[in-house]
């Protein structure tokens, strides 16, 4: 038989094998066993692998800028032991439904709500979604930080499959409910439960059980002490958790959320040094920073801060000493800043932080009055609206506004003007409303607006006349922020509180970078400056301390129905007091008159090993005399009340009274000519 067409004479021969291939076997093979080893290995120390010692909680540390100890966080860890059995199952139902739903199917990871979640972040481009199961969270509590990382997820993925095959789901549940937080310094169920209700953890409702379940996930954020309807909007959301697994009904999470929080008062606490400050510290340091809350509570840091213990002290103190009677509900807040570096060198928040927690430096509800009027002089210096030789009659005046639809009326204080023109100078020293209005009418409410928001102040702020006036809310240290870019010769440093974070080992977790930024030309900060020293000479406003300080200072009153005010500064100091009644209710006379004794006596104390400094004059500034009646140069031919006053170089006056005065003897021989003329004219008719 023939062969066919189609089939080969020869049977075909094998080609040698190239280098190439035989690499890619070899790799192959060697992939193969290294995967099969590594699997064999991670079954054995899955299934043998013991697990480590669980964490030792520390004390985190705040340090003053000398390195000395502020406060101890959490030294004292509220925590008591019990079994699942002297848990209400509520709690455990509760935590499980919001935290965890598969808890009783997957054996530590769960690989379908990984994989959900990761779908979610991918459609978001954004971390939407956890993926951490009760298991992965007790596994990361116990053994690892809180760093994100791949090799701690990693770690706390390994663990939590140990402590699947070495623990039942129940003793993982009472494990889990005995270490997290729940804030205040409460760690597990027990201990939370007598915080908040003064109860044994077996004795929880549904409605507190759904409370508690809530806070772990942000025990700040959800604190019913610090954010009650945050924590009440959380509860609704455990509640529904419940509903959705079917462990409670409809109406009965509705009866739930009906409930009031009912949570007990915090207990007192003992009161270090610069409580309200450490407070601020803790703040920054998870909210801005981004350092977890339970790592600050028990994860040993050591906090370096840039408060100055000694000039803590002093500031303690003379709040103390300007508000008189323990019993009065008269408050009072002090936030100091170096104007140089930006730091943050003392803060009082009110007259007894044990009595009440609230940080009064950073209310942003009370209004600054006239203390405000200093930046709005700024821009309208900068923006060569007025100088210091502009004049403005200090009368009742009506000012027209937005297309003269509108009509404002502002008053001076106890209705006394002084019925003639003044200059800047004296305006400010006797905070002459009338002289601030005319001024923000000609530089605009929204350039101010545009400063303030260079200078640090965020707040919201009204584009209306009275803006002058002070009268959009803003908070103390906002006020100090901006009166610290004068002292610091138009140079804004960001303040900060924070300088360095360490962990346990000296690793250094965050450390500031402090910068600073010219926001207003160091000619308009000093000429600003030299006009604000005017309030402590005779007829200003702060004349009454004036004998206090012994060195070169500037600063502002600002007094309404409600808030006193002093803002001032040195080279060294920028410090804003504030003193009031939280409330709003008015203050009388004498309350109004406390907040600049406050500064004065202050600001002598902090700096008393400091030698007086003079505020360095720029470049860019030109002192000029000359006659404030008439805005001319001096000249000895023309006698006249000479002042002499700073000026941004080229707002200056440049005419001399000498050539107007040469004029107005021209003016005078030419009126008796023509008056001797038609004295002539009539006798000859």
């Amino acid at each position: 038989m023939k062969p066919s067409e189609d089939s080969p004479e020869h049977p075909p021969v094998p080609r040698p094998a190239t280098l190439w291939t035989k690499l890619r076997r070899r790799l192959g093979w060697a992939t193969l066993v290294s995967m099969l080893l590594l699997s064999g290995c991670g079954m054995y120390l899955l299934r043998f692998g013991a697990l480590p010692a669980g964490s030792i909680m520390q004390s985190t540390q705040i340090f003053d800028s000398e390195g000395v100890v502020l406060a101890s966080v959490q030294g004292g860890v509220n925590r008591h032991i019990v079994k699942l059995a002297d848990i209400s199952p509520w709690l455990a139902k509760a935590t499980v439904a919001v935290e965890d739903r598969r808890f009783y199917e997957h054996a530590g990871v769960d690989i379908r709500g990984l994989a959900r979640a990761a779908w979610v972040d991918m459609r978001h481009m954004s971390k939407e979604q956890g993926a951490s199961t009760l298991t992965q969270q007790l596994a990361r509590n116990l053994y690892l930080s809180h760093e994100r990382t791949w090799t701690r997820k990693l770690k706390e993925a390994w663990y939590a499959a140990r402590l699947e095959q070495t623990y039942t789901k129940d003793e993982i549940i009472e494990l889990y409910l005995n270490q997290i937080y729940y804030g205040h310094g409460a760690y597990g169920a027990e201990a939370a439960a007598r915080l908040y209700f003064n109860k044994p953890a077996k004795q929880l409702t549904i409605a507190e059980s759904a409370l508690l379940a809530g806070i772990p996930k942000g025990p700040r954020y959800y604190s019913p002490h610090l954010h009650p309807a945050d924590a009440k909007a959380r509860r609704r959301q455990v509640l529904e958790a419940l509903v959705a697994t079917r462990q409670i009904t409809a109406q009965q999470a509705e009866k739930a959320n009906a409930k009031p929080l009912g949570v007990r008062p915090l207990p007192e606490e003992q009161t270090g040094a610069a409580p309200y400050f450490v407070d601020h510290v803790k703040k920054i340091a998870v909210d801005k920073l981004g350092i977890d809350e339970r790592l600050i509570n028990e994860g040993g840091l050591r906090i370096m801060t840039t408060l100055d213990a000694r000039v803590q002290k002093h500031a303690e103190e003379a709040v103390k000493q300007g508000l008189p009677g323990g019993d009065s509900e008269l408050q009072a807040a002090l936030i100091a800043i170096d104007p140089r570096n930006g730091y943050i060198k003392a803060m009082v928040g009110g007259r007894n932080y044990r009595r009440n927690q609230y940080n009064r430096v950073f209310a942003s509800s009370r209004q600054p009055g006239s203390s405000f009027k200093p930046i709005m002089y700024a821009t309208a210096l900068d923006r060569r609206a007025i100088t210091a030789a502009t004049r403005f009659r200090s009368e009742p005046t009506l000012f027209y506004y937005d297309g003269d639809r509108q009509i404002y009326r502002p008053s001076n204080y106890n209705n006394r003007y002084f019925n003639g023109e003044i200059g800047l100078r004296q305006a400010i020293a006797s905070s002459d409303n009338i002289y601030a209005v005319n001024t923000i009418m000609q530089v605009g409410p929204k350039q101010v607006i545009e400063t303030a928001r260079k200078l640090g102040i965020t707040s919201p702020l009204n584009a209306i006349p009275s803006l002058a006036l002070g009268t959009s809310p803003v908070s103390p240290f906002e006020m100090a922020s901006a009166y610290a870019v004068f002292a610091g010769q138009g140079r804004q440093s960001e303040p900060i509180a924070i300088t360095r974070i360490l962990d346990p080992k000296g690793r250094i977790l965050y450390e500031a970078h402090p910068t600073s930024t010219q926001i207003l030309s160091p000619a308009v900060a000093y000429v600003t400056t030299h006009l604000l020293e005017s309030v402590f000479e005779r007829g200003g406003t702060a004349h009454r301390i004036s004998a206090i300080i012994k060195r070169p200072v500037a600063g502002k009153t600002g007094t309404t129905d409600s808030d006193a005010w002093f803002v001032g500064y040195t080279p060294e100091l920028a410090t804003a007091v504030w003193v009031g009644y939280d409330r709003g209710r008015p203050i009388t006379s004498s309350e109004a008159h406390r907040a600049a004794p406050i500064f004065a006596r202050f600001t002598e104390a902090a700096l008393a090993g400091t030698p007086p400094t003079p505020f360095e004059i720029p470049e860019g500034v030109v002192n000029v005399t000359f006659d404030p009646a008439t805005n001319l140069l001096a000249a000895p031919e023309c006698p006249a009340e000479w002042t002499t006053e700073a000026f941004v170089a080229g707002t200056e006056p440049t005419e001399t009274c000498a050539l107007h005065h040469d004029d107005s003897d021209r003016k005078q021989e030419d009126s008796r000519e023509g008056r001797s003329w038609w004295r002539k004219l009539k006798q000859w008719w």
